[in-house]
């Protein structure tokens, strides 16, 4: 036998590098991960370990699980740098692993158990989705995604914490040094618990606030806000983007454009000029797609919105289109440490 490879085998790989084909395996079942790491966020394993490492066994106990599938879940989540095992037999969350815990600051936890609960399955039919331009999670459920997360309390709850994960998470230091444009009053246009809104007037004590969802979510807005203690600065009311929005002065739509395709988007944004005067002042807190190949989390977002919604990421290039066409002029964008930018636009007279 020669000594020598054919060429794309193994030997052709860098030291320490899979071969594309295991890459390509790995990749594939990346849905094994997902779901060890949503038993993890289920059974609050990391929310166990906030005081320290623990046995296994202890681990168990405390979580309602079997030690032994328990032992090699947390096994196979080491390496990939969730938990960590030390020499006296115990286990400890690494800073990775403790975003699924409930107390972090930084906590994804409510964020894995809403998209597992609520768009794991529905990406099975994504070949139907691609097939048909229906999107995936319509056909799943029989009518599209918000209706369905609407009618379910418990499910609404959980997109509001999710939601507030991504501002604390994901969002992390991109309100730091941004002062919203000059206006009295600020509404926060699907603004689900308010999170956004409380984070723009923290430093704006002058400022009153409108958070404006739709009627199922408002009660757990309420709670919300009732907790930050500023109800008092803040009115909840309910209604549907789509018809109609209160008045103010400036409008903030956060992460909400990228759920709706260009024509639904103009009538959240007709929604907004039937209810401003000329001179009022947007902003739009989205991510904004890169050209080229290069890595940005918009475009896995994506395909998350392919699929569940039918809406979809936006370049700079778009958002000033969508904003033109509803009679918005584009003052400037923002960029921030985190994946998200501001987006302000003016109303044209």
């Amino acid at each position: 036998m020669p000594d020598t490879a054919p060429a794309g085998d193994a030997a052709d790989q860098p030291t320490g590098e899979l071969p594309p084909a295991m890459q390509m395996i790995q990749l594939v079942g990346g849905f094994q991960l997902s779901q060890a790491l949503y038993v993890v966020a289920k059974l609050d394993i990391a929310t166990q370990l906030d005081d320290g490492p623990k046995t296994v066994a202890d681990l168990a106990a405390a979580c309602g699980a079997q030690p032994e599938p328990l032992g090699r879940l947390i096994r196979t989540l080491a390496p990939i740098g969730v938990f960590r095992h030390l020499p006296d037999g115990t286990v400890e969350t690494t800073p990775l692993g403790a975003t699924l815990s409930a107390n972090g600051a930084d906590s994804a936890r409510a964020a894995t158990l809403f998209w597992m609960e609520t768009h794991y399955l529905p990406f099975s039919e994504l070949l139907h989705n691609v097939r048909t331009g229906e999107t995936a999670a319509t056909h799943y459920f029989g009518q599209p995604f918000f209706d369905w997360i609407v009618k379910d309390p418990e499910r609404v709850a959980l997109l509001s914490t999710a939601m507030a994960n991504v501002t604390g998470g994901l969002r992390a230091g991109m309100f730091e040094g941004y002062r919203l444009p000059g206006g009295a009053v600020v509404a926060d246009i699907g603004g689900a618990s308010g999170s956004v809104l409380v984070r723009l007037l923290e430093n704006e004590p002058d400022r009153r606030g409108i958070v404006f969802d739709v009627p199922e979510v408002v009660p757990d807005t309420r709670r919300h806000l009732e907790q930050q203690g500023l109800t008092g600065r803040i009115d909840v009311v309910a209604g549907d983007f789509f018809e109609s929005v209160p008045p103010a002065d400036v409008y903030v739509l956060s992460y909400i454009l990228h759920d709706w395709d260009d024509d639904r988007c103009l009538r959240i944004l007709g929604s907004i000029k039937a209810a401003a005067e000329p001179g009022a002042r947007l902003v739009v807190v989205e991510g904004i797609v890169p050209t080229g190949d290069e890595p940005h989390l918009t475009k896995s977002i994506d395909l998350v919105m392919l699929a569940m919604q039918g809406g979809k990421e936006r370049s700079a290039d778009e958002f000033e289109q969508l904003l033109s066409s509803a009679g918005f002029a584009l003052d400037r964008i923002v960029p921030t440490p985190s994946p998200f930018s501001f987006i302000e636009a003016t109303l044209r007279a």
